[in-house]
């Protein structure tokens, strides 16, 4: 089930003009691809992608804003062909249904254009929002609506967080884990990251799920671990040197020492461990501290004190107890 919020933007003078130019840049752009798909028969989102993607994108467009004028002239040809065979514009001979038959679909200047996360990321906490425009990446944004509204948005980010600290803890608890977590402090100034994710980074709410965590740990009587990431993501768990030229790129991690490869972010969460690992077995306490009835935190140190990595794809890791059987 969808949810749909409307909120109503409250631009500055210059901030509504450069949205108002966008409008009309996307929409002629469209227009213009209305005709051309018109003319040559061929209006599926493939056909139009392939024959107009470039033209489309030479228009002051981006990549993704192209793709979404692309799909809303595609949708509009199949939405007037159901309207066409339900006979919403009359019976077959019509003059008006050939009117619409023959004519191309038009565009208003004004006309809604659709944006996804690429183009538009929100700053829930200062009710801001960053927007895609021809004019370039507009930030600080402000935007407004109903009480109701403004915390059906809030709760769009916090509900994300709450259903992944608790598929992290219950995990944690049923396999009799703990939880080590990177310090997320800063992570939006230290980490550099590719355009299409940075509205995610700049729009999730760290500090919210990291308090999750903890508060859904201690309630289970998981052990929660924080550590310092600093050079884990240029640091060979295998041989231990540490260098940016380990690093060819975002995915990629090749160790200049020893030679080992591995996806880059798998290398970071192993040494993110070992860390944690290093630092619960020096008798660091728990950010989030177990009740004694749900787990003894002592004893279970105590008999595992060796301990390795599970994975999250989001960085955030779990630490696994070794059990030897004699």
């Amino acid at each position: 089930m969808k949810l749909v919020v409307a909120v109503k933007l409250l631009p500055t003078p210059e901030q509504a003009a450069a949205l108002a130019g966008t409008l009309r840049t996307t929409n002629t752009a469209a227009t213009w691809l209305a005709e051309q798909a018109q003319t040559a028969a061929r209006r599926g989102r493939t056909e139009l992608q392939c024959e107009h993607y470039p033209r489309v994108k030479a228009v002051c467009l981006s990549a993704q804003p192209a793709l979404h004028v692309i799909r809303k002239v595609a949708d509009a040809y199949t939405t007037r062909a159901a309207n066409l065979i339900a006979g919403n514009y009359g019976p077959k001979g019509s003059r008006r249904r050939e009117r619409v038959e023959s004519s191309p679909i038009r565009f208003r200047p004004d006309a809604a254009q659709p944006f996804d996360d690429r183009c538009l990321s929100w700053q829930y906490d200062t009710r801001t929002v960053s927007i895609w425009t021809t004019a370039g990446r507009m930030k600080n944004l402000c935007y407004t609506g109903s009480a109701d509204q403004l915390k059906a948005l809030q709760l769009r980010a916090t509900e994300i967080n709450h259903q992944i600290s608790k598929r992290i803890v219950v995990e944690a608890q049923r396999t009799a884990h703990g939880i080590g977590l990177e310090v997320l402090t800063g992570i939006r100034e230290r980490v550099r990251l590719r355009k299409p994710q940075r509205p995610a980074l700049h729009s999730w709410g760290f500090h919210q799920l990291g308090s999750f965590i903890e508060y859904k740990a201690h309630r289970a009587g998981v052990v929660v671990v924080f550590v310092d990431a600093a050079y884990t993501s240029q640091t060979c768990r295998k041989c231990g040197h540490t260098g940016r030229a380990n690093r060819p790129n975002q995915a990629r991690f090749c160790c200049r020492a020893c030679g080992f490869v591995e996806h880059a972010d798998r290398n970071a969460s192993h040494n993110i461990a070992a860390r944690a690992a290093k630092q619960w077995g020096s008798g660091a306490q728990s950010a989030a501290p177990a009740p004694v009835q749900v787990l003894d935190v002592t004893r279970l140190r105590a008999a595992s004190p060796e301990l390795e990595l599970r994975a999250w794809p989001f960085r955030t890791r779990q630490l696994t107890r070794r059990t030897t059987h004699v």
